[in-house]
C-alpha cells in the first residue's frame, strides 16, 4: 500500500475523531446549554431539530460534488464546526445560540458527506473493508468529548472553559492533517455531471436510505435524550447523566474496531442483521430499566448494535454506485444517502420528545426499537456480489484513487 494512501487514511481517521469530539461536547452538555440560555423543555426539541435540518441543507449536493473535491469541502467545514461549538459555549443570548447552532448544522452537513466520500473511496483503494475503522475513530472522539464534558459538569466549569482548550488544540491539528487527504476520483467536471445526472433512477438506493434513516433515529435518541432520560426518568445526577453517551461511544468503538474483520469473514448481511437485533434489545432494556445502572446496560447494547449500520450503509451505497461504471457515481450516491442521516435525526429527536411529553419517555424508547428492526427486511441490500468488498470477495488490486489533495 502506498504512503499516499496510508497518510490519507490516517488524516481522514483524525478528522472523524475531531468530529466525534465536537459532537459529543455539544450533545452531552445539553442540560448545561439549557441552563445557560434558559431554554425551556418545550423549546428544546425545536433547537435539537434545527441542527439536522440545517445539516441536511448544508450536506454536500451532487452539484457541488461535480465542482469541488470532497477533500476541499472537508478541509474548510471542520474549522467552522469547531468555532461554532465555541460560540455555543461563549454566548449568553438566545440569538447567539441560534446563530451558533445554525453554523454548526450547516458545516456538519458538508463535513459528514465529504468525510464519508473520502472513506468510501479509500476502502475501494485498499480493496478490503476499512470503513468501520473510520467510524471507530469517530467513536473514540466521542469518548474523549463525553469524558471532557463529564469533567466540565463535575467541576461546574462554564461551557466556554470546557470548549476553548479543545478548539485551540484540534483546529490547527485538523488544518495540518488536511494536507494529506486523498480524493477518490480525478475526472473532468463534465464527466461528473453526467454521472450525477445518471443517478436519478437508482431505485436500489432507497432501501439503504431507509436503513440510514432508522439508524440515525436510534443514534439521535441516544445522543439527544440519553442525558435527560437518565436524569429525569431514572433519577441520576447531572454528572452521571453525561455517562450514557460515553458508554454508548465506548461500545461503538469496540464494535467498529472489530467490525471490519466481521464483515470480511461473515459478510455485511450477517453483521448488519446482528447489529439490528442487538440494538433492538438495547432499546428494550432502556425502556424497562428500573434504575440508572440497568439503563447503562441498555445503552451498552445500543452501542454494540447500532455501530455497524451507518458505516456499512455508506460503504454499500458507494460500492454499488461505483459498480455502475459511471465516473463520480460513488460520490453522488454518498451525497444523496447522507441527507437521510439528518432525516433520521430530524424525525428521531422530536419524535421521542413528543411521545415522552404526551405519553412517557419509557414508552417513547419502544418506537426506535421497532423501527430499527426494519433493517432486517432490507439486509439483503448489503449483500456483496462476486467482486465486492467483504464476505471473502476482496479485490487483490489497488484501485486508482486519483490525485492527492496536497496543494488544493
Amino acid at each position: 500500500m502506498t504512503d499516499v494512501l496510508r497518510r490519507g487514511r490516517t488524516s481522514l481517521a483524525f478528522s472523524f475523531l475531531v468530529q466525534g469530539v465536537a459532537f459529543a461536547l455539544l450533545v452531552t452538555r445539553i442540560p448545561g446549554i439549557q441552563n445557560r440560555y434558559g431554554v425551556s423543555d418545550g423549546m428544546l426539541p425545536v433547537f435539537l431539530a434545527a441542527v439536522p435540518i440545517l445539516a441536511g441543507i448544508g450536506s454536500v449536493s451532487e452539484r457541488l460534488v461535480r465542482r469541488v473535491p470532497p477533500s476541499r469541502v472537508l478541509r474548510w467545514s471542520q474549522p467552522v464546526v469547531l468555532l461554532a461549538l465555541l460560540a455555543v459555549g461563549a454566548g449568553r443570548q438566545m440569538a447567539v445560540l441560534a446563530l451558533a447552532l445554525a453554523a454548526f448544522g450547516l458545516a456538519v452537513g458538508a463535513l459528514d458527506a465529504s468525510m464519508n466520500m473520502l472513506g468510501v473511496s479509500l476502502q475501494r483503494a485498499y480493496g478490503r473493508s476499512i470503513m468501520l475503522s473510520f467510524h471507530a475513530a469517530y467513536s473514540l472522539g466521542g469518548i474523549v468529548g463525553a469524558s471532557l464534558a463529564w469533567v466540565g459538569a463535575h467541576y461546574g466549569l462554564a461551557l466556554w472553559v470546557s470548549y476553548l482548550p479543545v478548539v485551540l488544540v484540534l483546529l490547527p491539528a485538523a488544518l495540518v492533517g488536511s494536507r494529506w487527504y486523498v480524493d477518490g476520483e480525478a475526472q473532468a467536471p463534465e464527466e461528473k455531471g453526467a454521472a450525477a445526472g445518471a443517478g436519478g433512477g437508482l431505485k436500489w438506493l432507497l432501501p439503504l436510505c431507509l436503513v440510514m434513516t432508522v439508524a440515525y433515529i436510534g443514534d439521535s435518541t441516544v445522543s439527544n435524550w440519553s442525558a435527560k432520560y437518565l436524569q429525569d426518568v431514572l433519577g441520576s445526577s447531572e454528572q452521571m447523566a453525561t455517562v450514557p453517551y460515553n458508554v454508548y461511544m465506548v461500545t461503538t468503538l469496540l464494535g467498529r474496531t472489530v467490525g471490519d474483520i466481521g464483515v470480511r469473514r461473515l459478510g455485511a448481511v450477517a453483521v448488519v442483521r446482528a447489529g439490528a437485533l442487538v440494538a433492538a434489545a438495547g432499546f428494550a432494556v432502556v425502556a424497562a430499566a428500573p434504575g440508572a445502572w440497568v439503563g447503562m446496560l441498555g445503552f451498552t447494547l445500543l452501542g454494540l448494535g447500532l455501530c455497524v449500520l451507518v458505516p456499512q450503509t455508506f460503504a454499500a451505497a458507494g460500492r454499488r454506485a461505483y459498480e455502475t461504471g459511471r465516473p463520480g457515481a460513488s460520490d453522488a450516491a454518498v451525497a444523496r444517502l447522507n441527507v437521510f442521516n439528518y432525516v433520521g435525526f430530524l424525525v428521531g429527536s422530536p419524535l421521542v420528545g413528543a411521545l415522552g411529553d404526551a405519553w412517557s419517555y419509557r414508552g417513547a424508547m419502544l418506537v426506535p426499537m421497532v423501527l430499527v428492526l426494519v433493517t432486517l427486511v432490507h439486509a439483503r441490500s448489503f449483500a456483496p456480489g462476486a467482486d465486492r468488498y467483504g464476505g471473502g470477495h476482496e479485490r487483490p488490486r489497488t484501485a486508482d484513487v486519483g490525485r492527492s489533495s496536497n496543494g488544493l
